[in-house]
Order: C-alpha cells, then structure tokens, then sequence
C-alpha cells in the first residue's frame, strides 16, 4: 500500500472511528524498571490470523512509526515481534529498556481492503521500582496441578484483580471459577518489599488453560503468559494433588499396588520351603560324601596284597570216603 494512501486511511480512521476496534486488544499500561523488558501481547480475531502485524511507536495512529512487522522486520535494535496464529496472538518484546524507551505503543493489523485495526497502550520505563511486576512473565503448570503468580504492587489503595485476555476477571479477596479452573487471590504485604503482594493462584489446571493473563491494581496491567503441559510419571506423583477428576486414577493405582502385594505374599511361602529343601539336601549330600571319604581312609593300605599271598600259599588234598568198605569188612565177621 502506497505510504499517502495509508496516510490518509490512517487519518480517516482516526477521525470517524469506523474500525472494529474491539478485534484487537492488549493491555492499557504497564510499569517496567529500567534495565528490565517486557513483552506485550496482542490478541486478534480468528479473521486476521494471516494477516501482518506491526508495532508502532507515537500517541496518534497517524502519525506513529513502524518499528518491528511480522513480515519484515521482525527484529530492530532492542524490539521483536513474533506471531502464533493458533492462539490468535502476536507477541512484541522489548529488552535492555531506558526511560527515553517510555511512550505510547500500538498493536496493528494490516487490513489490504481497508484501514489498518489496531489497539494502544502506554509503557513507563522507571529507574526505581515499577509500580505492578511480576518475578518472572512465563509460568508452566501441569494438567491437574496448581500455578501461583505473584504480582508485586507499591500501594494498597486502589482495587486490583487477575484477568484472562479477552475472558473473565476476578477481583481482589474473591474465589472463582474461570475458564474451568479455580482462581483464589488474596493480597497481603510483601516480606521482601516495602509494597504488597497480590497472590492469585489457579488449581486443577487444564490444557484450555494455556494463554496470556494479566493481574492489574488500578490503571496498570502486566502480562503473565501460563502454559499448561501433561504431567509425567514423577510430577504426577509429587507435585499434583488429586483433583476430582483424577481421584478415581489414584484409587485404581492403590488397588493394583494391593493385588501385586498379594501375589508377592502368596508365592513367598513356597518360594520360602523350597530354598530351606535345596539346602538341606546340599548338606545331607555334603555329609554323606565326608562319611565316605573317612570310612575309606581308615582301611589297611595292603589288603589286596595279603589276600594275592594267601591264594599262592595254599596247598590243595584229596579226601576219598571209605564208609562202604568198612561196612563190607563188618559183614565178613561173623
């Protein structure tokens, strides 16, 4: 698109505010300390999804100036842009930030056919400590499992709440179901800092879960991006209670691990007599054998010798039987 033509789109746009305006959102102000970054979500409707995106830098649409586009660039100096159609979000990071980083933004969609859709928001770049943070802006949980965030805030004043980009909000000191998770926030005040801490944490997580949230105290927002991925085996076991829709899971764990208890115990007595009959039969065999070799030991060495002698020595005679003749001889005499 010619340069005066978007010009000029730019301008009739700002002046009849014609646009679908509400296709594209983000968050309205954030406070980031300096040194730090920050990145900044922008979601879209499922109509621009292969569209371009660009970030661009100045308070009015008309007059702002690109700095980063998902075609090109997509990177410049200390900005990066990135899109995740699935999602529906395109994501802008800035790193290494100054106040002169500090100004009004605008998350854009590039529409051929007419003008170009787009939110703004407002970055204040702070030497001290920024007004609402966050330890870290991605978090990861597990199916089934909890995730606390911890948003950090100076003053106790104004209300403050956790959202879901372009979902449902919770206020400060209340529990509720979003988005088919638990959500409980309580605020206290911060151990580490002078300020207080907003405490928001979501329980009995699912896949649906994963997205951009925010938590937000007054006119100040800050992105917390939340995956949620299926548990393994060890942190099924250690870091996720049982919520209700897994308890049945765990009670046919525990029946299975009785049955294989039960078989253990039942094999362990017959298993138990039959090492106890190997190894008397081992011992009878081994005694029987030392019984053997001792009664062979004490037999005389020259037996076999004296009996060779004996057979030549022996002197052979003739017996012969008279008792008939002495009966003839009897008979004669009278």
């Amino acid at each position: 698109m010619a340069p005066h033509l978007l010009l000029v789109l730019r301008i009739l746009f700002f002046l009849t505010g014609v646009s679908d305006t509400q296709s594209v959102s983000t968050v309205s102000h954030v406070s980031v300390k300096q040194g730090g970054s920050i990145t900044i979500p922008c979601l879209h409707n499922q109509s621009y999804r292969n569209h371009v995106k660009y970030w661009c830098r100045g308070y009015n649409w008309f007059g702002c100036s690109t700095v980063v586009r998902t075609d090109y660039p997509k990177t410049s100096g200390k900005t990066s842009i990135s899109d995740d159609i699935n999602q529906r979000v395109f994501t802008v990071t800035m790193t290494r930030l100054s106040p002169s980083d500090s100004d009004y933004y605008w998350c854009i969609v590039e529409r051929k056919s007419k003008a170009d859709d787009g939110v703004r928001l407002q970055i204040s770049v702070t030497p001290g400590t920024p007004e609402l943070y966050v330890d870290q802006q991605q978090m990861t949980g597990v199916v089934g499992g909890s995730v606390t965030v911890l948003c950090y805030y100076s003053s106790q004043g104004s209300t403050g709440g956790w959202c879901r980009m372009g979902g449902s909000r919770v206020a400060v000191g209340h529990s509720r179901v979003l988005d088919g998770t638990f959500v409980k926030l309580v605020q206290e005040e911060s151990r580490t800092t002078n300020g207080y801490v907003l405490m928001v944490t979501m329980s009995g997580l699912m896949m649906e879960n994963t997205g951009w949230y925010w938590c937000e105290k007054g006119d100040i927002q800050m992105p917390v991006h939340i995956t949620v991925n299926q548990p393994t085996t060890t942190q099924s076991t250690t870091t996720i209670s049982p919520s209700v829709t897994n308890r049945d899971n765990v009670v046919t764990n525990e029946n299975t691990d009785e049955k294989h208890q039960s078989w253990l115990e039942f094999l362990f007595i017959p298993l138990s007599l039959l090492v106890v009959l190997i190894a008397v039969t081992l011992v009878t065999l081994k005694m029987l054998r030392k019984h053997k070799d001792k009664k062979a030991k004490d037999q005389p060495a020259n037996t076999t010798v004296q009996s060779s002698d004996s057979e030549q020595n022996i002197t052979y005679s003739t017996v012969s039987h008279t008792r008939g003749t002495a009966q003839q001889v009897k008979t004669s005499s009278f």
